[in-house]
């Protein structure tokens, strides 16, 4: 049990930090949003699964990237091929030129359904899909790029380029992809609906029950020996290089597990809203992702879910209520955030929590002196009797 505690939970103080992130987002959402604002909530906390993988990438092993997107996009486009597939059955399509295949190849006028389309026809193909093919294409971009010890700034642009290329190539591709307009029209997951009611609930619940599994098993690598490394290498790279590791393994295989959380995101986000789309792959996405790891405090897995929480619920009052106005009140927040909370949320919470501790240690040592003082007079006394 002890075990458990310390390597998943982070000890009595992230268990009790876990144990309220799920109360508020089991619970107490859920009892207090109706359908409409809390299927917004879900849609938030898809987000928080590639802040989640920044706190791994950049909080933990400085390695900044811009282009998480590309991977939330990767697993969100591999769940939307297989309900598209789903939802593209030769009677819902009957009217087409071409029935059994999606509404996007018919009106660019492909006859046939692509090969690389064809195994998504099977919902375990699409689960794969979704861990194999970002961890693929991340190892690949790692291993270009870590091998040659290329770091910082640098590895923070191409990953910034990597999102521009794959952005364009979705748009240019429109009778594969579906273009700028994305893949819509996703009805059933395996005969399911998911556009019903009891459905969005459903899906929101699984979705914060795999955000929190997520963060355990982050915490598991982050409290293990490898995170251990990780954390060695962020502040002295060459120390651990010449204690004998191989440091561009470990940034290859930490690179990997952030693309596998962010497309886990992305899949649950094209099942909580019922579509994706290429304005979720880009240099935008990507950013605001770093903005909610920013704001959260980049060191905390639990954090940067209030980070992203914060951001999209102030994102979305902003917007609502001052139409005109709301982007310049979102850069004023980020501003703030950063010039007087460098550390985000979590700093805000140590800084008081620390301060809180230190007022109850300076109490409880008063209390002992009070109470020495008067056993102390208490024998004075007895000894003048």
């Amino acid at each position: 049990m002890n075990f458990f505690v310390e390597r998943f939970l982070g000890g009595k103080n992230g268990a009790i930090g876990l144990a309220i992130l799920a109360a508020l987002i089991l619970i107490i959402l859920p009892l207090s949003l109706d359908l409409f604002r809390l299927n917004l909530v879900g849609k938030y906390l898809t987000y928080a699964f590639a802040a989640v993988s920044l706190v791994l990438l950049w909080g933990y092993g400085g390695i900044l990237s811009l282009g998480q997107g590309v991977f939330f996009g990767l697993g969100g486009y591999a769940m939307a091929m297989f309900l598209k597939l789903e939802a593209s059955d030769p009677e819902s399509t009957a009217i087409q030129s071409t029935p059994g295949i999606p509404d996007f190849m018919d009106w660019n006028q492909l006859t046939e359904l692509p090969w690389f389309w064809v195994p998504f026809e099977h919902f375990w193909v699409a689960l794969l899909a979704i861990l194999i093919v970002p961890s693929v294409f991340a190892f690949i971009i790692g291993y270009s790029m870590f091998k040659r010890r290329v770091g910082g700034v640098y590895f923070a642009i191409i990953t910034q380029v990597i999102a521009v290329i794959l952005t364009v190539l979705i748009v240019g591709q429109q009778g594969y992809t579906g273009g700028i307009n994305g893949i819509t029209d996703l009805k059933t997951l395996n005969g399911w609906d998911i556009r019903l009611d009891s459905s969005k609930y459903i899906l929101y619940f699984i979705n914060a029950f795999l955000l929190l599994a997520v963060i355990c098993i982050s915490r598991f690598i982050l409290t293990s020996k490898f995170g251990r490394l990780l954390l060695a290498m962020k502040d002295k790279e060459d120390r651990v290089r010449f204690s004998g590791y191989d440091v561009s393994n470990f940034k290859i295989f930490i690179f990997c597990v952030s693309a596998v959380i962010a497309a886990i995101g992305g899949a649950m986000f094209t099942l909580q809203v019922g579509f994706m789309s290429p304005s979720f792959v880009g240099i935008v996405p990507s950013i605001e992702m770093v903005i909610f790891a920013a704001v959260g405090g980049r060191m905390s897995l639990i954090g940067v879910v209030y980070g992203t929480l914060l951001v999209n619920v102030g994102k979305t009052t902003f917007s609502e209520t001052f139409p005109e106005l709301w982007l310049f009140l979102m850069g004023g927040l980020f501003i703030a955030v950063v010039m007087f909370f460098p550390n985000g949320l979590a700093g805000i919470y140590e800084k008081y929590a620390s301060k809180i501790g230190f007022l109850k240690r300076l109490q409880s040592n008063g209390d002992k002196a009070a109470g020495k003082d008067a056993l102390e007079q208490k024998a004075e006394l007895e000894g003048a009797k």
